[in-house]
């Protein structure tokens, strides 16, 4: 099985939209599809996040939300439109988006706040599904709530509570088809929203690659591939890095490498999820592949990448501390290898006795 997210670039219209349904028809293996909110068309485009942004705080100020409103429902409109998905879909996306606003007393800032920007992966994790529909494929949407995404610390901030491994992993045991699963946001113990730092559907990806034990984590980009040098920087670089390591791509990451976040996939890492980083623009292209592990050729560079202060190379090869599937998140390094194959029976002892009351069958 094959976990897929698809970022804001990907999602951005109608088009982007139906190359990312395309894409994932292509491959039975691709059944669990994470989702952003729709990013920009344009360099002179807003993300719908950063619209819903500009909406909490409007509504915070105390001030008219219906410009600001107005907008977002107009992104998903417009999607819903060209791909002739009804108007059930914008008017359920509209009534969500007033019942979030309608909290804006009720709720700390900082929680309103979470509340509102969640909702653009939340509703277009359900267009998404719906669009599925349109084209004769059935999808499910599944809320993070229901399969058990809980997350702690500061809002706007939050990390996964690592119970959740076991919990998502169950609700995930046995089901069928496509699932469409919004990024970024998940529900703390006393059921309230909360969202991962900005980029966060990558994180949520990740998680749930982890949680399921995928075969690949494939994260869809705007981006060929991974290059060894930035192509602003230098314009004639035509070749990406086909395979790298865990090692590798946080070295570089820290260094200034900007495809994502290298804390974003440490989940995937720790469970040894390959990760494959691909174009939904150019889906043939097989992108660049990030593991445990790869043959090197002694001298040869990685990848260039400058943050402030100079510039950073990387040449080695090496391993990530990590910790293989199923479950073994939540365990301490100090754990035996006996201890870690015992319980590793016992969690695929757990899912299979669970499989029959999965929230997702």
């Amino acid at each position: 099985m094959k976990v897929c997210k698809f970022g804001g670039s990907s999602l951005a219209d109608a088009t982007q939209l139906n190359k990312v349904i395309d894409i994932v028809l292509a491959d039975p293996a691709r059944r669990i599809v994470v989702v952003s909110a729709p990013g920009k068309r344009d360099k002179g485009d807003t993300k719908v996040t950063d619209l819903l942004i500009a909406l909490a705080k409007t509504a915070l100020a105390g001030e008219n939300v219906d410009r600001q409103l107005g907008a977002v429902v107009e992104r998903y409109a417009l999607i819903a439109d060209e791909l002739k998905l009804g108007e059930d879909i914008v008017s359920d996306i509209t009534r969500d988006l007033r019942s979030r606003v309608a909290q804006v007393k009720d709720l700390r800032p900082e929680e309103f706040l979470d509340l509102v920007k969640a909702a653009g992966e939340d509703n277009n994790a359900k267009l998404v599904a719906v669009a599925f529909a349109a084209r004769g494929r059935k999808a499910r949407y599944a809320s993070p709530k229901d399969t058990g995404m809980v997350l702690k610390g500061d809002f706007g901030d939050a990390t996964l509570d690592p119970d959740s491994y076991s919990t998502l992993s169950r609700a995930f045991s046995n089901f069928e088809g496509i699932v469409i699963y919004p990024g970024f946001f998940g529900y703390t113990k006393d059921g309230k929203v909360a969202t991962f730092p900005r980029g966060g559907s990558d994180i949520t990806g990740s998680i749930l690659a982890a949680a399921v034990c995928a075969d690949v984590y494939e994260n869809f980009t705007d981006v060929d591939s991974v290059y060894p040098v930035d192509p602003r920087i230098v314009p004639d670089v035509k070749e990406g890095i086909p395979t790298m390591t865990y090692r590798e791509m946080r070295e570089l990451a820290y260094a200034g490498f900007g495809v994502f976040a290298d804390d974003a996939v440490i989940p995937a890492v720790r469970a040894r999820i390959p990760i494959n980083i691909r174009n939904t623009n150019h889906p043939g292209e097989p992108g660049t592949m990030i593991q445990q592990s790869r043959r090197v050729v002694p001298g040869t560079v990685v990848g260039i990448a400058s943050a402030d202060g100079g510039f950073s190379r990387f040449s080695r090869t090496s391993t990530f501390p990590t910790s293989t599937c199923p479950r073994a998140l939540t365990r301490s390094a100090s754990s035996s290898r006996s201890s870690t194959s015992r319980r590793r029976s016992s969690a695929a002892s757990s899912r299979r006795s669970a499989a029959s009351s999965s929230p997702i069958s």
